[in-house]
């Protein structure tokens, strides 16, 4: 038998965000899938982003979702730069809706890790006539690594257009039935390229100082929050320290929060790395979660923790003791796309399977609890 439920938060009480409510603190992160063509959505997103629905995840994230062409990692990525891609992705919302979980989207530009190969061809960039591009840009023409391309110091012209590429994308969002958008400002993207001193190397008001670099992500982040429904939120995916010394500090971090808060945004989805190969991250289970617990207590702002939280009783001691609001899994919910209702089941609350899927599973459930009691 399932154990009362303790009136404090615990990885199933419900998350309001403005005006929607989140079922559980489980969220599916947003996970490239390199699985589209032009943009468009395909059978892929659909079947990997409604099996986690179904398994039970409160919210749902796209991928990253090109704001631009120019915006994306690769040719094969998502995108919501043009109208032609509402559609698909609106069959995607609908769908996930039908299955209680909430829809979210994540909206990012990839700056100078942009135009490269799929993972699974290696590490390089592609070519126009191979379907990548040449306008890859950047905060200033620091370049990655020797395997990316050096790109293209975005002037005043460049960077209006990106932002009004968000604002745009953000619109195109609502349409599709979108009820949450994320900033993507973390691993190494053109919002965390900015913020962090080892990839903007600018002597503009848009260099130099925090106050400086964090000035065109706020633009971004702005544009995104007013360009999005006022009761539907939005957060920002963020890179706290680039783990390597002299870059982007866990101290920088909290104060870019803070500007953010003041921007309206409604969580800091709280990870790190990604903006220079030297990093040396001290990898381990919740890795991560002690940033998001101080960006939280400090800032006052929702947080939510990502990284090598793998295990029901881990997750569900991080919203406990009020480290983070929420938990984002990504690598447990590849392995496991049920993974939410087999939680619910290891904390004792009520799992709560598809109609479709009840009878055997629930049959397994019932065999195995009369194991135990025997």
């Amino acid at each position: 038998m399932s154990s009362a439920i303790p009136a404090h938060d615990h990885l199933f009480a419900p998350l309001q965000q403005r005006s929607i409510t989140l079922p559980n603190r489980i969220v599916c992160s947003p996970m490239c899938q390199y699985s589209s063509t032009d943009g468009f959505a395909s059978e892929w997103h659909f079947v990997h982003l409604g099996s986690r629905a179904i398994g039970g995840a409160g919210l749902v994230i796209t991928e990253a979702a090109a704001v631009s062409p120019e915006g994306r990692i690769s040719p094969q990525d998502l995108g919501i730069w043009k109208d032609e891609h509402i559609q698909p992705l609106a069959r995607i919302t609908a769908f996930l809706r039908e299955q209680g979980s909430v829809p979210g989207i994540q909206l990012a530009h990839a700056g100078r890790k942009a135009s490269m190969a799929v993972p699974w061809e290696g590490q390089h960039t592609v070519s126009p006539s191979e379907g990548g591009w040449e306008n890859v840009v950047g905060p200033s023409a620091e370049r990655y690594s020797e395997h990316y391309s050096v790109p293209h110091e975005l002037d005043r012209t460049g960077m209006d257009k990106v932002v009004a590429d968000f604002a745009a994308a953000a619109q195109r969002a609502v349409k599709a039935g979108f009820l949450l958008a994320e900033v993507h400002a973390a691993h190494g993207y053109l919002a965390h390229e900015f913020l962090s001193p080892l990839s903007n190397k600018r002597t503009d008001e848009y260099g130099g100082s925090l106050v400086n670099r964090a000035r065109f992500p706020l633009e971004i982040i702005r544009a995104v929050r007013s360009s999005f429904p006022e009761d539907l939120p939005v957060w920002v995916r963020l890179s706290v320290t680039d783990w390597v010394e002299g870059g982007l500090s866990v101290d920088d971090a909290v104060e870019f929060a803070k500007l953010v808060k003041a921007e309206g945004i409604d969580l800091i989805d709280v990870s790190s790395g990604g903006n220079d190969p030297r990093q040396q991250i001290p990898v381990g289970p919740g890795y991560q979660v002690a940033f998001a617990e101080r960006i939280r207590h400090e800032v006052g702002i929702a947080t939510g923790a990502v990284g090598m939280i793998t295990g029901p009783a881990q997750a569900d001691q991080i919203i406990r003791t009020g480290q983070a609001d929420l938990v984002l899994l990504a690598r447990e919910l590849l392995r496991d796309p049920y993974w939410p209702i087999h939680a619910a089941d290891a904390l004792h609350h009520p799992a709560s399977w598809p109609k479709q899927y009840e009878r055997g599973a629930l049959g397994k459930v019932e065999r195995r609890q009369a194991l135990a009691r025997s």
